[in-house]
């Protein structure tokens, strides 16, 4: 597993060099600036997990340097704060970052803020992967990666057979049968079953799918309650 990377950034050497310390005795991987202008940089050009961000310094200072990594980067970033200063907490939370500890703090402290900030973006990112997959049963629809598996083995689908699962993932309950052998998605009507089998094959997972809703007509309304898009 890689090393979480962590910027830290001060114009006071004692506070990088006791920051760096502690961090890479608790695992992580250090870069360091001195001012805001180059933590700017360094965020562009290094990609680091989280950025530790002090606000008074030299150059460019931090909060205005946390605005200009917001611009391209969702990094999560800690702010730096003078214990009695809380303009300069309330300024940093309103140009982006995520959390501030106020100086002097103790290690324990800043590691347990980092472990929160961390334990967040991991939460986020899993609740992103879920929310751009579809399950039931044994079908996985990777919308992200637009890909389609079944029991685990990746299918090939044609871009109508793949189009028409979406539909019907996305937009569960929503199917209508006024007519015989005929459905809709939404606000896409596909016709006949029959016509759409003949465009995408009659033995395609697709609309195997189909049938699987089709079968029992009463059970329709209610598939939003079997399985829903995340």
């Amino acid at each position: 597993m890689a090393k979480i990377r962590v910027l830290v950034v001060d114009d006071e050497p004692r506070y990088v060099l006791a920051v760096r310390a502690n961090l890479e005795a608790s695992g992580y991987e250090v870069i360091s600036a001195h001012d805001g202008q180059a933590a700017v940089e360094l965020a562009a050009s290094e990609e680091p997990d989280l950025v530790i961000l002090d606000v008074r310094m030299p150059v460019l200072d931090g909060c205005e340097a946390c605005r200009r990594i917001r611009e391209f980067s969702s990094v999560p970033i800690l702010m730096l704060t003078a214990l009695a200063e809380d303009t300069d907490k309330v300024r940093g939370l309103d140009a982006g970052a995520d959390d501030y500890v106020t100086k002097p703090f103790s290690a324990q402290e800043l590691l347990a803020r980092i472990r929160s900030i961390m334990r967040r973006v991991e939460l986020s990112a899993q609740m992103k992967e879920d929310a751009d997959r579809f399950e039931a049963q044994e079908l996985m629809i990777d919308f992200g990666r637009q890909r389609v598996f079944l029991a685990g083995e990746e299918l090939k689908l044609t871009p109508i057979e793949y189009g028409l699962l979406c539909e019907l993932a996305r937009q569960p309950g929503r199917f209508e049968t006024s007519m015989p052998g005929v459905f809709a998605v939404g606000d896409v009507r596909y016709g006949s079953v029959k016509r759409v089998a003949s465009a995408v094959g009659e033995g395609s997972v697709a609309i195997q799918f189909v049938h699987e809703y089709l079968k029992a007509p009463a059970a329709i309304g209610d598939a939003s309650t079997q399985a829903t898009p995340s």
